[in-house]
């Protein structure tokens, strides 16, 4: 049954798709500009896949908010028939292009629903989305004559995913990862010139955010979600690209986990000169919004006295600037506008 979902032009790619494994890099390599959407084949090497296309996708399904945002930027919104997995309202700039789009599920839809969107192409964000527990795995969709592609950040070399949680890295991320996915989605709808100029876009605005800046003697802890039992941001994920990029310290960079779970007493040890509050729109985890976090922040023993709090030194992010995808840099800009309107940096 789950077969007759397909358009039968799905099944024309089976031949082609490989899965024989290969290293997890910072981009895979692909065909020369335009192959794919002239019909010639491309490849990528993506986390451990060999994925193989005769042709551009044209029916694709993105599993999470940041591969969304990245095709949505490189103007492929008529290739997508379905998105899921949201926890921010969709980057400023791209509402229109967005807006046409069905949305499959707010967070992991079932198998089936996806299916039922006859994609041709499927793209996600967390090795977690596309294995076991999540959506289904890439061998059920490649089975099924369906390539799948699953963003480098998460499985860049020094990240781990199984050990439960969000996983850990023993090496930190950079934004040379975000660009390659950038390029290897540019490449396998034939525009690399998009990828590139979206590339060079990100770069500059890097630059102009962080051009003089300096917060050396500044300390930062991220929080991602729940108020009970905090998630709290590691050395090396996309908080760590922040921090690095505006020279200040991440109080818990001595910790490898992504968002590891650390209790309140804690952090009133660590004592950090500014918080940065994730302000998320979804409704799956205790404080999710900025102002939720600010409330139990304000009243609760255990941290109604950290120096961030008592001098209400908080900066606001959405959800995906503090996840590793293209508005990680837009958390580069805020976090360094948010330092220079505290005072604590030039």
């Amino acid at each position: 049954m789950l077969r007759h979902a397909l358009r039968p032009t799905a099944f024309l790619l089976a031949s082609s798709l490989s899965l024989t494994a290969c290293g997890p890099s910072g981009g895979g390599q692909t065909g020369g500009e335009g192959s794919a959407a002239t019909g010639a084949s491309r490849t990528i090497d993506n986390c451990g896949h060999r994925v193989a296309l005769d042709a551009a996708p044209e029916r694709v399904v993105s599993l999470n908010q940041g591969s969304t945002e990245i095709l949505l930027s490189l103007g492929l919104a008529d290739r997508l028939v379905g998105t899921a997995t949201w926890t921010d309202p969709v980057m400023e700039g791209l509402e229109e292009a967005n807006a046409g789009i069905p949305r499959l599920a707010e967070n992991n839809p079932s198998f089936e629903r996806v299916l039922e969107a006859e994609p041709d192409f499927v793209t996600a964000s967390f090795v977690s989305t596309l294995g076991t527990g999540g959506v289904a795995t890439r061998e059920q969709f490649e089975e099924l004559g369906v390539p799948t592609y699953v963003s480098p950040s998460d499985c860049a070399a020094g990240k781990d995913n199984d050990g439960g949680g969000d996983g850990s890295r023993s090496e930190p991320l950079t934004l040379d990862t975000v660009y390659g996915e950038i390029r290897d989605l540019a490449g396998v709808f034939g525009v690399q010139e998009r990828g590139e100029e979206l590339v060079a876009r990100l770069e500059q605005r890097v630059g102009t955010a962080t051009d003089g800046l300096n917060a050396s003697d500044v300390s930062l802890m991220y929080w991602f979600a729940n108020s009970q039992s905090p998630y709290l941001a590691g050395c090396c994920g996309a908080p760590g690209v922040i921090t690095r990029a505006v020279g200040a310290e991440n109080a818990f960079a001595d910790t490898h986990d992504e968002w590891p779970q650390i209790n309140w007493e804690t952090v009133a040890d660590r004592d950090p000169d500014v918080i940065v509050l994730g302000d998320l729109t979804r409704e799956s985890q205790t404080a999710e919004t900025a102002e939720a976090k600010i409330d139990f922040l304000e009243s609760n023993p255990a941290t109604r006295n950290l120096t961030a709090v008592r001098e209400e030194r908080y900066i606001l992010l959405s959800g995906q600037a503090m996840n590793p995808t293209i508005r990680t840099v837009e958390g580069i800009e805020q976090v360094a506008d948010g330092l220079r309107g505290l005072g604590l940096a030039q």
